[in-house]
């Protein structure tokens, strides 16, 4: 039994994909697989801030992607952003301040929904919370709902909210303790307009949950809610074949 650590890379299906966007743009990313059954849940994922380094290996959603098609059978989609870079490429166009965006959420929510991806989740972290907030329910039908990761309520405000609290999705935020922008009582109050939305306050934790001990606080929650069949907490070791 190996210790699972940041870097380790569990079994997965995973192939480059291409996501094209309404208004003529491709744009780069990766389906992960679970991989030796069919994925029970799908999460779609929208990355940090790109003109703060954010990017779809961005450490979290790198780490989904290497761990939960194999402990817990959900299929992870990543993808940059119009105009953003990372080691898998660079997608067409430039950065378009959240509004442009939109149309990247629909190509792959879009693509999510021609693959045949099941149980389809938006997974949102700082910049891209916003992104979900805003743009997720432009797709209604087409998603479950949304897992927010340390939200900063910028972009998307009391109007985002409403939609969301009038569409009865699902939706969860993580909020770090020690959050640069939004913090756990404060980030209570804003989402108070959504009466069913669930605020969980992380102790310790930090806008960047940089640690193991937070990246498995993320990922057991994420899991519970995607997939509640699958054990949780997720196994912290792995046997290697």
């Amino acid at each position: 039994m190996s210790e699972i650590r940041a870097a380790t890379v569990l079994p997965a299906k995973r192939e480059p994909v291409t996501l094209h966007t309404s208004d003529g743009l491709r744009l780069v990313g990766e389906l992960a697989l679970p991989p030796a059954r069919d994925p029970v849940a799908t999460l779609i994922c929208l990355h940090p801030l790109p003109t703060h380094g954010g990017m779809m290996d961005s450490h979290l959603l790198r780490k989904a992607s290497f761990r939960l098609p194999a402990l817990a059978d959900i299929a992870v989609l990543r993808f940059n952003t119009r105009g953003t870079a990372s080691a898998q490429g660079t997608s067409e166009g430039g950065f378009g301040g959240g509004e442009a965006e939109r149309y990247d959420v629909a190509a792959a929510v879009s693509y999510a929904v021609g693959a045949r991806l099941p149980g389809r989740w938006l997974l949102g972290w700082s910049f891209g919370t916003e992104l979900a907030l805003k743009w997720g329910l432009d797709a209604e039908a087409d998603i479950e709902g949304a897992i927010l990761l340390s939200p900063p309520l910028h972009r998307a405000g009391d109007a985002d909210l409403d939609r969301w609290e009038a569409s009865g999705k699902p939706l969860i935020a993580l909020v770090p303790e020690r959050d640069d922008y939004l913090r756990p009582a404060e980030a209570k109050q804003r989402f108070a307009r959504v009466p069913s939305a669930i605020v969980i306050g992380v102790d310790g934790a930090r806008h960047l949950w940089v640690g193991e001990p937070y990246v498995r606080i993320v990922l057991n929650e994420i899991v519970r809610r995607v997939n509640p069949a699958a054990p949780v907490p997720l196994p912290t070791h792995w046997e290697e074949s």
